[in-house]
């Protein structure tokens, strides 16, 4: 059994992951560093929990002298450095903030997209939530877009994280949807440099926990018919176990504990050089926590679901 350690586990994605484990053939979790939560049991303090560890309260300098084959940062953005600085190359390092998505020495793992460089891989950058769910919708048409695609991603507030803000207080968000960061956002950075083409993203925060609906509005270098829109999807993803397609327009409330995403109402425009796509993911699992384990999984030479829930 891989020995896994996870740094920042109190957060939400922090928990997701310490679920999963529970359910891996191959790892097994190590240790669990928190300081809000240090001295807690991890059963006590993460519901579906089971495991008779505690949270520990552990500095870079003590988790440079653990033993474990894998480390997760699950940290906000700015404090990976400190940490990834101390472990040894042979460490599977596997950062959950955006912190590497911009370094080219760091495997940026997207699977769906990017798997075939995988394997073997010891330093990797986790995809954010929104970014997976507008690469995912746009990959199919990159090369028939004409200008920067119109993103519009809406999120659950659990996006926000565990730290209270205005963006995740209850009281702000009842009935309420709230617009933030709408220039420069690092996911509309990460997905132009990602997919080599400009996008223009537009994200908001609603009063659901979890999930994220992202609408794409595109302009087309050339007309498409509404089946050959469908085509290049079902070809895109055809094989994919974590990617479903439906007619409809996916809804946010089916995504909800779901481990991959969902892609869907296609539409055209009459002249068909316009189109719509729209992506539903959990922004804590295909978001990030299922994710995680997909990139490990192929880094160690594992199937790639291997404690992953399908369907």
């Amino acid at each position: 059994m891989k020995q896994v350690g996870i740094i920042g586990a109190r957060g939400f994605v922090g928990a997701e992951l310490i679920r999963a484990l529970q359910g891996h053939s191959e790892f097994e979790l190590g240790y669990a560093s928190s300081r809000a939560l240090a001295g807690q049991l991890l059963r006590r303090a993460v519901p579906g929990s089971s495991s008779s560890l505690q949270f520990e309260r552990l500095t870079h300098e003590d988790i440079a002298e653990r033993d474990a084959d894998i480390v997760v940062l699950a940290l906000p953005n700015g404090l990976a450095a400190d940490y990834e600085a101390v472990l040894p190359d042979s460490t599977v390092v596997i950062d959950l903030s955006a912190d590497y998505r911009f370094d080219d020495t760091w495997y940026y793992g997207l699977p769906e997209l990017t798997r075939a460089s995988a394997a073997g891989q010891r330093r990797i950058s986790n995809p954010g939530c929104y970014a997976t769910a507008m690469q995912l919708a746009l990959h199919p048409i990159k090369d028939a877009l004409d200008g920067a695609p119109a993103c519009f991603g809406l999120s659950g507030y659990s996006g926000a994280g565990t730290k209270k803000t205005r963006y995740n207080n209850s009281s702000t968000l009842d009935k309420n949807v709230i617009p933030y960061k709408t220039i420069g956002h690092i996911h509309e950075r990460e997905v132009s440099r990602q997919l080599s083409k400009p996008i223009h993203f537009t994200p908001h925060v609603t009063s659901f926990f979890r999930g994220i609906l992202m609408t794409v509005n595109a302009r087309l270098t050339s007309p498409l018919t509404l089946d050959e829109l469908q085509t290049r999807y079902t070809d895109a993803y055809s094989g994919e176990a974590l990617i479903e397609m439906t007619e409809d327009v996916p809804m946010v409330n089916t995504a909800v504990g779901n481990s991959g995403a969902t892609l869907g109402g296609f539409a055209v425009s009459d002249d068909g050089l316009r189109c719509v796509v729209h992506c539903t993911l959990d922004n804590l699992l295909k978001g990030a926590a299922t994710q995680a384990l997909q990139n490990l999984n192929l880094a160690c030479g594992l199937n790639e679901h291997e404690g992953i829930r399908l369907g």
